[in-house]
């Protein structure tokens, strides 16, 4: 028997390769199918079930394309209802797979179909969980996703999930291996652990959900409370996982990933409504770039930011990348649903500048220099970093505008003011820097190394005591 977790840190997303005597399962795949091929392949085995955890709502799963290119069957929780071919399980089901058994159990409450898949061994002891979203290490599932106006609320859901946590998972061996779909950094809980692993025996002492004198009532309050909105692809992902229309990739790849010369990349952001994304390093964003484009870097939370701020999936984008970089970008779009790339700024910003084009940049300040502003002058100081980063601490009299909801607060903001901004390092915030002036707002000044550089100074800093109004 061999399992092997393939972990993808931008969406801090688990995937499992599974196998025992010559036969494979997938657990979450993620959109692109070779990886997963290849590997079957290199191990002499044949990809047998795609086990889906439950519908996903931060990335577009590749069950449809890998089905169709291996045979293998897709098997959802029961109450699963798709457009294409699947197997609805049963509660209690089994799955023989080689020499091993694979054991549906039916965990209602982060959505209602999701299903915890049990492994059990070729001795007949139950060896691993792949939880998906139920139970990660150190949380659970957040209950609001599959809620429904009128219907269910996401109390009703968390009341399941207790019931299913109790009931189908800690009623398991301390000694079963706990594989969850996500880990840190993700948006489907609140305060996952950096671990991607346990022992199910210490959740049950660590995990503040499987607290044993815990009551439902007491769960509810807990996994509900402080609950963000979640990014708006979310709904739109969970309706793409339902749809046949998620096969085709090697098209979507193959359209997007196309150089473009100074003349047609111009031409199809300025006639078709191309939305122009930047995704190299934020310094070098820094120095310069297109007017209007948009700063994501690659190297950072990528798929998740784009999904958070690019509210329209069929939006057509094209894009600067650094050479060598650009089917990787186009994976990484379509890994949560962005299929309308249309290809890349050949020979990037050079090229553009070779051929007279204007470029822009964003205004920066070393953290020392904006303490020295700030003990002189009375400046707007803008946080783009969530909520509770801000609530910890940051720069006195600074207002929180999180970069999550940039599109909502936008108006919070004057185009005849100056604003200085900084995040956590200065990832997100030259991300907000590149929306605000591509909506015109250019008084924008970047403090360099963000809020961790800034504690270095002498800049007063304060603890947040009151509820924002703000999303």
């Amino acid at each position: 028997m061999h399992i092997e977790q393939i972990y993808t840190g931008c969406l801090a997303q688990g995937a499992y390769y599974i196998e025992s005597n010559g036969e494979a399962a997938i657990v979450d795949p993620l959109r692109e199918s070779a990886p997963y091929i290849a590997k079957a392949e290199k191990r002499d085995a044949k990809i047998k079930y795609i086990f889906e955890t439950h519908f996903h709502a931060d990335f577009v799963s590749g069950h449809v394309d890998l089905a169709q290119k291996t045979g293998a069957t897709i098997v959802y929780g029961p109450g699963a209802k798709t457009d294409f071919k699947l197997h609805e399980a049963k509660d209690g089901e089994v799955f023989q797979l080689g020499n091993i058994k694979i054991k549906v159990l039916h965990t209602p409450g982060h959505t209602l179909e999701s299903a915890t898949f049990l492994l059990i061994d070729e001795e007949g002891k139950e060896k691993a969980i792949f939880s998906g979203d139920t139970l990660f290490i150190g949380d659970v599932g957040r209950p609001d996703l599959a809620q429904k106006a009128g219907s269910i609320t996401q109390e009703d859901l968390a009341g399941m999930l207790y019931d299913s946590l109790r009931n189908k998972i800690m009623t398991l061996p301390d000694d079963v291996v706990v594989y969850p779909a996500h880990g840190a950094g993700s948006a489907c809980g609140k305060n996952m652990s950096k671990e991607t692993t346990d022992l199910l025996g210490n959740q049950k002492k660590s995990n503040y959900a499987l607290r044993a004198d815990m009551s439902k009532e007491e769960f509810i309050k807990e996994v509900t409370d402080g609950l963000l909105p979640p990014p708006q692809y979310f709904a739109q992902n969970v309706a793409m996982n339902k749809s046949a229309s998620t096969s085709g990739l090697d098209s979507i790849l193959e359209k997007g990933n196309v150089a473009l010369d100074v003349a047609t990349f111009e031409s199809i952001a300025n006639h078709e409504g191309a939305l122009v994304l930047d995704t190299r390093h934020q310094n070098a964003f820094e120095k310069e770039h297109i007017p209007n484009a948009i700063f994501i870097g690659i190297d950072g939370s990528f798929a998740p930011w784009v999904g958070a701020l690019i509210p329209d999936l069929q939006q057509p984008i094209i894009f600067v990348a650094e050479e060598g970089r650009e089917e990787e970008i186009v994976t990484r779009l379509s890994r949560v649903g962005y299929d309308n790339t249309l290809g890349y700024l050949k020979g990037g910003i050079e090229a553009w500048k070779t051929e007279g084009k204007e470029v822009e940049h964003v205004k920066s300040i070393s953290a020392e220099n904006f303490a020295i502003n700030y003990k002189q002058n009375q400046l707007n100081v803008v946080d783009v970093r969530k909520p509770s980063e801000f609530e910890a601490e940051h720069v006195k009299d600074a207002e929180n505008l999180p970069l999550d909801f940039i599109n909502e607060n936008f108006s919070h903001l004057e185009n005849d003011k100056p604003y200085h901004i900084h995040c956590q390092s200065g990832y997100r915030s030259m991300i907000a820097a590149s929306i605000y002036k591509a909506r015109g707002l250019h008084n924008i000044v970047n403090i360099s190394g963000g809020i961790k550089a800034v504690l270095e100074t002498d800049v007063p800093t304060t603890e947040y005591v009151c509820p924002s109004t703000l999303k």
